[in-house]
C-alpha cells in the first residue's frame, strides 16, 4: 500500500510545476494548462486524504464528493476559457500575455 506522503508529494510537485508555469510562461494556452494542472493536484490531494481516512476506519466520502464538484467546475472553466482564448486569437491574433495591454480602454 502506498503511504499518504507519496500522494501528497506528487500533488505538491504537480501544484508547484503548475504555479511555476503560471508565473513564468507568457503564452495564454500554456498558462491555462498550468491552471488545470494545479486543479488536478488539488484533486489528487483531496482523494488521497479521503482514501487515507477510509482505510483507517472513517467512512467519510465528503472529499471525494468535493472532487466531483471541482471536476465539474473545471470542465465548465475549460469550455469558457478556451472560448475566450479562441475569441482573442481570432479577433486580435494574441497568443502572449504581453499583447493583452492592447485590450485596455
Amino acid at each position: 500500500m502506498t503511504p499518504l506522503s507519496h500522494y501528497l508529494m506528487a500533488s505538491g510537485l504537480l501544484f508547484s510545476l503548475g504555479l511555476a508555469g503560471v508565473l513564468l510562461r507568457r503564452t495564454i494556452i500554456i498558462i491555462f494548462m498550468c491552471l488545470e494542472m494545479m486543479l488536478s493536484a488539488t484533486n489528487l490531494s483531496l482523494v488521497a486524504f479521503s482514501r487515507y481516512g477510509i482505510i483507517h476506519g472513517h467512512q467519510n466520502y465528503d472529499a471525494q464528493i468535493l472532487v466531483f464538484f471541482i471536476i465539474t467546475v473545471a470542465a465548465a472553466e475549460v469550455a469558457v476559457g478556451l472560448a475566450i482564448i479562441v475569441a482573442l486569437f481570432r479577433s486580435q491574433q494574441i497568443t502572449h500575455t504581453e499583447d493583452l495591454n492592447r485590450l485596455k480602454f
